[in-house]
């Protein structure tokens, strides 16, 4: 879902299978039943026609916009809305947001499902953009992601709403980028093993570069073992760019060309007499052994607190899969009044 409304700046992320139509159409049926909004049905007569204000009751930043105008397009286009802020702004309590008239039935029947998708990703942003605001500053840049800890069926609503507060999307799912995880690699008979056999799947594919590994890590060992495999990448990259041939001759294994990032994985130690509540010296020293081989995402223990000192060991990424799994949603009320 793309838009070039003026209150919804930053689009939707793209996904190959997912609708926001069907989500949006899920949630107006589970709420409808059999029977439609009986207690509307019964006591609004047809005819009636109503306003209704968005309001904001906490401050925070406001998120939901686009969805919003789905869930009135698929219950009434007659129902007209005038949005008096955008996705990605900072509202304050009693702020007005919005002003929506037309029919009170049907603004009566889009109430919940609006406030709903709003409430949650505003929710969402919130917590992002203060993220976000935390590791600004740094000398290296550190961009924050989310995980795929989303709520089951709304992935791109969420992952949408870490967009609008200014954060960055790790991965949409399992299909968009290998992440090689410790289950994986017990699995696979260890790390090498689980990275020779993603790459000759990847030549098999014929996917050539369109698809990226990132391999977990636990471990200063683990982090020399897939250094090793970096540096092996590298030499057969520069041997290809000079005429050469790659190292270990042919039938040598693949290198671990598509290798581009390394997570670090609880590697920000909990100290509540550390700086930040965290010890990152291994962090740091991992950081520092990767150096320019690959980009680095540091995992688990992630806190508003603690991220100014995680971000400063030079991670490029900080993944916090709090952002989605644990939202707080952003208080937004509507009032109507009929005419």
């Amino acid at each position: 879902m793309t838009s070039s409304k003026p209150h919804v700046p930053i689009p939707c992320p793209s996904h190959p299978t997912y609708s926001i139509a069907k989500v949006i159409q899920a949630a107006l049926d589970e709420d409808a039943g059999d029977r439609g909004d009986v207690t509307t049905l019964s006591t609004i007569p047809a005819d009636t026609q109503a306003s209704a204000t968005f309001l904001a009751k906490a401050p925070g930043v406001l998120a939901g916009l686009g969805v919003a105008d789905e869930v009135l397009a698929a219950v009434d286009p007659g129902v007209t809305v005038e949005w008096r802020a955008r996705d990605g702004d900072t509202v304050a309590p009693g702020q007005v947001l919005g002003l929506m008239r037309g029919p009170a039935r049907s603004i009566l029947v889009a109430e919940r499902v609006m406030l709903n998708f709003m409430q949650r990703m505003s929710g969402i942003a919130t917590a992002t953009a203060a993220m976000v605001a935390a590791v600004q500053g740094l000398p290296r840049p550190t961009r924050v992601l989310e995980t795929r800890k989303t709520a089951p069926g709304l992935r791109l609503v969420d992952k949408w709403a870490v967009l609008i507060g200014g954060g960055s999307n790790h991965r949409m799912g399992l299909y968009d980028m290998m992440m090689i995880k410790d289950n994986h690699v017990a699995a696979a008979g260890g790390i090498t093993a689980a990275v020779r056999r993603a790459e000759e799947w990847i030549k098999a594919q014929g996917l050539g570069d369109s698809l990226a590994i990132e391999v977990e890590t636990r471990t200063l060992e683990e982090v020399d073992e897939v250094v090793g495999l970096l540096k092996e990448a590298r030499a057969a990259r520069e041997a290809e760019a000079a005429g050469q041939a790659a190292p270990g001759g042919e039938g040598a294994p693949l290198p671990a060309v598509h290798v581009t990032r390394v997570m670090l994985d609880n590697m920000a130690r909990r100290d509540p007499g550390a700086e930040g509540g965290v010890d990152v010296s291994m962090l740091a020293e991992a950081v520092g052994r990767i150096g320019d081989l690959a980009d680095t995402e540091a995992s688990g223990n992630v806190t508003l607190a603690s991220l100014p000192t995680i971000a400063a060991t030079g991670v490029t990424f900080v993944s916090v899969g709090a952002l989605t799994h644990s939202v707080t949603a952003l208080d937004i009320s509507l009032n109507i009044e009929t005419q």
